[in-house]
């Protein structure tokens, strides 16, 4: 579902075909043995859910089809079905205009990015959002308006299956559905899968299915199958019983698969520990507009005679081994070679500058870096805005674990990482040291979000936002954890140190409930990594 520049027609509206079995688990899901059924597929394609309607003989009482393409829309006319009315549609359109409403939503909808969507149907989406008081953002996807604009359509006591993009759990634009959702439904059921279920593209996908009842309830599960196939086992008892409550004060519902216990440890920490925010200001790291032009090894330095503008920098996660970045660990960097100084140009440089220095902005001229998004909006190409020195570091795309680190070395960094400001009167050593532990690590696993090859990224907000027991007492950690890392011992090996000392002889956590802090962790952690 990912969408690339010279996309195909079929990427441009976002059509990606339903796997039988997965249609056909969503309408027995929906159906479950009833014959009154009043059903909406608003993006049928060319019909696979109207298919296993016909093939199965499913008993309903109606069904409504909304298809785009006319072409498609009479594939799907040509399956024989009663009381079925397939509409040669936009859905856009026809969500605000019908009075009708359903009991049972179902459908794959268009996966279509916002540099993609047409801006009249960017207006009729916003018409949609304003009819549930949300705000839709211009980095919302057709997806989302689709589930807004069915959940409009369901009767008070509906439900509404989808094969969603797995974006659904973690990204931000999709957090005012998430909390809509949650507000509305009363059991919510999310099923994900180990393997990938569309294998012509690298989009792992979700079915969502939610029910309202007119309960005061609001409980979700989250449950994971192999593959499609593996629907066929699945419990439907486990789909009629959801039984963890929605904490409407999170805003992601990547870890809604752990145990009820697991989920109760959590919430009772988050009472009791602040966050990074409540000690520290966080801020992306320097944008320069061409990291490979204004990062360089010592070498270019002295070809060109930069010394009077080259900053010590760390700008990759490889060059930090540590819990404190020192001077001596920024100089065993420039001798092996790395980018470890950045480029600071004042603006008057043009005129002023040395031989040396005219014959590097020329070459960055000829290398049309002034050309550059970043680079052709500033007054002076050359001049990089917000150039701050951080307190620490706090690395931006993680494999394991995402590394805080003390920036003893006073140097700046790219937007490679996440830059720390350390409120006055806050020991950083105690503050740095207490980040590592299992809960931090977790709910670091929860606020980031996943990217190809288990890539873990964290922005400022959300390493702001992460949960963490700092107390001063904690700066006598800090010796050791700097050692740990220096020596390459595992993250388990220094959480084991870290967690009976923080929370056990520090929170009073029981030895049990270390552990548990533990597993939930690993679980997260590793549920990414296998990805």
């Amino acid at each position: 579902m990912q969408l690339i520049e010279n996309a195909t027609d079929r990427k441009l509206r976002g059509a990606y075909y339903t796997p039988p079995a997965i249609a056909k688990f969503i309408l027995q899901w929906g159906i479950n043995g009833s014959t009154d059924s009043s059903i909406l597929e608003p993006s049928c394609g060319d019909g696979v859910f109207l298919e296993i309607l016909a093939q199965d003989e499913m008993l309903y009482k109606q069904i409504t089809a909304v298809e785009y393409e006319a072409s498609e829309a009479e594939k799907a006319r040509a399956i024989t079905l009663h009381d079925a009315v397939v509409i040669n549609a936009d859905f856009h359109r026809f969500c605000l205009d019908t009075n009708q409403r359903f009991n049972l939503v179902v459908g794959n909808p268009p996966f279509i990015r916002y540099q993609y969507y047409d801006p009249a149907q960017q207006k009729l989406a916003d018409e949609i959002f304003s009819r549930s008081n949300l705000k839709r953002t211009k980095l919302t996807n057709a997806w989302v308006t689709f589930v807004v604009g069915c959940s409009q359509l369901l009767t008070d006591t509906g439900k509404m299956g989808f094969v969603l993009p797995s974006e659904l759990l973690m990204v931000k634009y999709a957090q005012p559905l998430r909390h809509y959702l949650a507000q509305n439904f009363n059991k919510i059921n999310i099923i994900s899968f180990e393997n990938l279920v569309f294998e012509e593209i690298q989009q792992e996908v979700v079915l969502l299915l939610c029910e309202k009842n007119g309960s005061n309830e609001h409980l979700i599960e989250h449950i994971e199958v192999k593959d499609a196939n593996g629907l066929l086992t699945l419990d439907p008892r486990r789909l009629k019983c959801p039984t963890k409550k929605i904490d409407f004060h999170t805003d992601k519902w990547t870890y809604y698969f752990l145990e009820n216990k697991e989920l109760e440890l959590l919430e009772k920490v988050k009472h009791n520990m602040p966050s990074i925010s409540d000690y520290a200001k966080v801020e992306v790291g320097i944008t320069t507009g061409a990291n490979d032009y204004f990062t360089v090894p010592q070498s270019i330095v002295t070809h060109y005679h930069l010394q009077e503008f080259a900053k010590p920098m760390v700008g990759r996660s490889v060059q930090v081994n540590s819990l404190c970045f020192t001077t001596k660990d920024w100089l065993a960097n420039v001798d092996l070679g790395a980018k470890a100084y950045l480029l600071v140009f004042p603006s008057s440089i043009k005129e002023q500058g040395n031989e040396g220095l005219k014959a590097y902005l020329e070459y960055g001229e000829n290398k049309e870096i002034h050309k550059g998004y970043k680079t052709r909006i500033r007054e002076d190409w050359f001049v990089i805005p917000s150039i701050k020195l951080s307190d620490a570091l706090f690395l931006r795309r993680n494999h394991q674990y995402p590394k805080f680190v003390l920036n003893d070395a006073n140097a700046y960094t790219t937007d490679t990482m996440n830059r720390v400001f350390i409120n006055e009167g806050v020991n950083k050593k105690a503050l740095v040291a207490s980040y590592y532990n299992s809960l931090s690590f977790t709910f670091a696993e929860i606020l980031g979000r996943n990217f190809g090859g288990g890539c873990l990224e964290l922005m400022p907000s959300e390493v702001g936002g992460i949960y963490m027991p700092y107390r001063v007492e904690h700066e006598v950690l800090f010796a050791k954890i700097d050692n740990m890392l220096r020596n390459k011992q595992t993250a388990d090996e220094i959480l084991d140190y870290t967690d009976r000392i923080i929370f056990h002889e520090g929170m009073g956590l029981s030895m049990e409930e270390v552990q548990i802090a533990r597993s939930i962790w690993h679980k997260i952690m590793g549920r990414r990594l296998s990805r």
